[in-house]
């Protein structure tokens, strides 16, 4: 059975439009409007090894953060459709992902139950290129909340803020291919409670 979502979200800020294939081969043609986010969603998608297409329509001539933000629920909206009701995958990830002076955990549970834990470990700089750091807790926030996840993201060290943030996303798309594969041990839900 495809594990697959079509999504799209219109405001007044923002048009969001997306299709994800969980059993894909990591290609991604993403345009947000924001190169270096379209770069972090590509080695999100890369690491995942899900198929991702988006494209949205934002007021990024007032800043990226309605962008982000949007793109982070309807990213989660279509994980947790894609998913259903979440019968035989592995439901746990965790990473730990070195990114030159930079190692990163990221640890997750699609559990139902949605909150973010985020610590990038201070002095990051305000900007990267066109877009503002400070939205990448914004996207996790936003992405972990509609996907009804369980996200824990700690950069543990570094000094490079490029590859702080990086290190986030590719480790948060390798977190999310081991939680989402299927697993041939689990025949049903996987908890103990018969429900996710």
């Amino acid at each position: 059975m495809a594990r697959t979502s079509n999504q799209e979200r219109s405001t007044a800020e923002t048009s969001v439009k997306l299709s994800l294939n969980l059993d894909g081969t990591g290609q991604g043609v993403i345009d947000s409007g924001i190169g270096f986010f379209d770069h972090m969603l590509n080695l999100m998608t890369a690491h995942g090894l899900f198929d991702l297409t988006l494209v949205c329509d934002g007021d990024i001539d007032v800043d990226g953060h309605h962008s982000v933000e949007d793109i982070g629920i309807t990213l989660g909206t279509a994980f947790k459709d894609a998913l259903g009701d979440k019968r035989g995958i592995h439901r746990y990830g965790t990473f730990f992902l070195p990114m030159d002076e930079t190692l990163v955990l990221v640890s997750l549970d699609f559990s139902g139950r949605p909150i973010l834990v985020y610590d990038d470990g201070g002095n990051l700089a305000p900007m990267i290129g066109g877009y503002d750091t400070e939205l990448t807790e914004e996207f996790l926030r936003a992405f972990a909340v509609n996907a009804g996840l369980t996200l824990h993201v700690k950069v543990l060290y570094g000094k490079n803020s490029h590859h702080k943030v990086e290190g986030i996303f590719k480790a948060l798309g390798h977190a999310l291919r081991q939680a989402v594969e299927p697993d041939p041990r689990v025949e049903g839900i996987p908890s103990t409670k018969g429900v996710l």
